[in-house]
């Protein structure tokens, strides 16, 4: 019976095999023949670890179609309630009429009816709605329906490539461990989130930066990152962990040049439609500073709890308070710990922190977090624990919207059982943060530095001595080491020893 690596993929000897490494692996392993043994012998065939991810993640992207299968077929376009009782809605086809696709308005220059003047989405997201529109070839004679599920077709192949590109990336920036981008590929939340809206776009844009750091090219890096914020807001928030550890080890050049490439891509897509129309591109950011308390955030629960509304200002002050105290304390994690933090680590925590404080949370935000989280902490068991909590939040919300849309039937969740899904959400992610910090201040249990490496996707960062920190003592440390695995030590950025795909 053949291994659980050994299925005619070829690796070399320095891939870390994560059977050997997690428990949890190891136990699914048992259904494609087990770990691999010792003395194993990996193939040359055709099936490298990055292709096998890329045809899981494929083959996960495909389900999560078919789950979407009751709405697709009729749920979409009979009533509110069936769409959330069969939890498979998407905002992809309802703004394929909504924001004018259907009727060949052109975004952020023709002016919509209704409560939403303008599409109230970043720039470069809209282009991919714009595309996937003129790709949507039914004529203007079909029905509506037929129009709108073609349309959802089309952007959930668009966003199939997304996804792939994601775990093709993810399985690239750590080069020992390719296989951690299986829990990307088999990530629950991924596959019944991916078609709800368009994060996928910036989500993909984002791995790839991230990619593009690790292997050095800061530029390419830092235009991806501007690329990604033309997309969603939340990508340029990667800079900042990126400032602190540059900030560290003395790379300001480096850190100089993905700075500018991010500014001069972001400006380059949104400069022609701000000068164009600047009432419609302005809308995105308008609409996200008045939008109010909305569903999925810890403020929701309180104003639920207590009865009482808070001003949409008030929010937004408080949200950017704590945002900036959970950043103040990141970034004094980073210059205080014996040993400089990884990249993909302070990446996480600030994303999570911007979610956690956010006024809204979305299903699909989830999303933001799952590649980061495949690099800052590759474990099964507890990327398990929080992929658990989002799939429970995912159905608590649309159980949720059934029970408050469906009448006098109350079919669905009540107001206190999706407050609770939203306390899991919560807890979720706090404890995979919690975690996180752990194997900062104690890189011993940091899965990726078992091995001896330092920070596979920091880059120029990687094994870099300190130049500045905040505690005495730690300038130019020790690499952190560790008890040695099988297979030879690999010096990251010495040489290319990269693995097969």
């Amino acid at each position: 019976m053949p291994s659980a690596e050994d299925t005619s993929v070829h690796q070399e000897p320095s891939v870390v095999p994560p059977t050997r490494q997690d428990e949890i692996a190891a136990a699914g392993s048992e259904l494609i023949g087990g770990p691999a043994g010792r003395w194993a012998r990996f193939g040359s065939g055709p099936l490298t670890p990055v292709r096998v991810i890329a045809l899981v993640a494929i083959g996960m992207f495909a389900l999560g179609m078919v789950q979407k299968l009751p709405c697709y077929n009729w749920a979409w376009f009979r009533g509110t309630s069936s769409q959330y009782t069969h939890a498979c809605y998407s905002d992809i086809p309802h703004l394929f009429v909504g924001r004018g696709f259907a009727d060949g308005l052109v975004p952020y220059v023709d002016r919509l009816g209704g409560d939403m003047a303008y599409l109230e989405y970043p720039v470069l997201t809209g282009l991919f709605m714009q595309i996937a529109s003129w790709l949507t070839l039914t004529p203007s004679s079909d029905s509506v329906q037929q129009r709108e599920q073609m349309y959802w077709m089309v952007n959930a192949g668009m966003l199939m490539i997304c996804a792939v590109i994601i775990a093709v990336c993810v399985a690239r920036t750590h080069r020992r461990r390719p296989w951690d981008a299986l829990l990307i590929a088999l990530a629950p939340a991924l596959a019944l989130t991916a078609t709800i809206n368009w994060d996928l776009l910036a989500v993909a844009l984002t791995a790839a930066a991230m990619l593009m750091w690790s292997r050095g090219r800061n530029l390419a890096f830092g235009v991806l990152i501007g690329l990604a914020t033309a997309a969603k807001l939340y990508p340029v928030l990667l800079l900042g962990p990126l400032l602190v550890l540059c900030w560290r080890a003395g790379k300001w050049r480096e850190y100089g040049s993905a700075l500018l490439g991010a500014a001069a891509a972001w400006l380059a897509v949104n400069l022609p439609v701000m000068l164009y129309a600047p009432e419609g591109w302005k809308k995105f950011y308008t609409f996200s500073r008045e939008r109010q308390i909305d569903y999925g955030s810890f403020w929701l629960i309180i104003t639920q709890r207590t009865g009482r509304s808070i001003d949409v200002s008030t929010v937004n002050t408080a949200s950017v308070l704590l945002m900036i105290l959970l950043c103040a304390a990141i970034a004094g994690l980073a210059l205080t710990a014996r040993h400089r933090p990884r990249f993909a680590q302070l990446a996480f925590l600030v994303v999570a922190a911007f979610i956690l404080t956010n006024k809204v949370y979305s299903p699909q935000y989830v999303l933001w977090l799952i590649p980061l989280a495949a690099l800052a902490r590759p474990r099964w068991r507890d990327f398990l624990v929080w992929q658990a909590c989002e799939v429970m939040y995912f159905l608590g919300i649309w159980f949720y919207l059934a029970y408050t849309t469906s009448g006098d039937k109350h079919q669905g969740l009540p107001q206190e059982g999706y407050q609770v899904a939203i306390a899991l959400h919560l807890l979720g992610t706090l404890y995979l943060c919690a975690v996180i910090v752990r194997d900062i201040l104690r890189p011993e249990h940091d899965p990726v530095r078992r091995d001896g490496s330092d920070d596979p996707s920091g880059g120029v960062l990687d094994s870099a001595p300190d130049r500045t920190a905040l505690l005495q003592g730690h300038l130019n440390p020790a690499r952190y080491t560790a008890p040695a695995v099988e297979g030879p030590r690999v010096e990251w950025g010495k040489a290319d020893r990269a693995v097969s795909d």
